[in-house]
Order: structure tokens, then sequence, then C-alpha cells
């Protein structure tokens, strides 16, 4: 485990522009969907775990542009998804949702 200082309740909801990470353990999947729609920011959430009828149940509850399954959230970019360069990754439900490149923030009239 590494060294470190627990997480409060409110760390769950800052973004702290740093290297800082706010983990919650949990004692069942459940209990991660509901951490998780209570503090996400809907932008990439991710569960570590053997179980993967957990990982099944957590990728249909969990409401974010990215959900990942026991790697990092950092994969969250343009270029690992084979989209090249982005602009930014949108949370919305409308129009396109995660990274975001030219081609989705753009429209040619023909």
């Amino acid at each position: 485990m590494i060294d470190g200082t627990k997480a409060l309740v409110d760390d769950f909801d800052t973004n702290f522009l740093d290297y800082i990470l706010a983990i919650k353990i949990v004692d069942s999947v459940e209990e991660a969907i509901e951490h998780i729609s209570k503090h996400s920011t809907k932008h990439s959430e991710s569960i570590l775990t053997t179980n993967k009828e957990h990982a099944k149940r957590f990728s249909q509850s969990v409401d974010s542009a990215t959900v990942y399954m026991n790697c990092s959230t950092r994969f969250t970019d343009g270029g690992q998804f084979g989209f090249g360069c982005e602009i930014g990754i949108s949370i919305q439900k409308l129009h396109a949702r995660g990274p975001m490149g030219l081609e989705e923030l753009t429209h040619i009239n023909t």
C-alpha cells in the first residue's frame, strides 16, 4: 500500500490540479457504483477487481464518458483512442462524448 493521508468526504469532489489521488476502497460493487454516482465528474471511472461479474455490473451501471476495468483512467486521451490530437473531452450525452478532436467539433456543409 502507498503511504498517504486518508481521504476526506470533500476530497472526492475536489479537483486537486496536482499529482494527488482520492481513492475509495469499498466493500461491494454496489457501494462503488453508489459512490461514483454521488461524486463523479462523468469523465472517466475505473474499477480494480478480479471478479468478472462485478466488472460487468460496474461497466453497465456507471454513467461516464469512459469506464475502465483494471487500468488507469489516464488512458482517456484522444491519441489512445485513435482520434489523433484531442481538443477537449466532453462529459455530455448529446453529440460526441469522451475525447474529441477537430472532426467531432466541426461540421462541413456540402
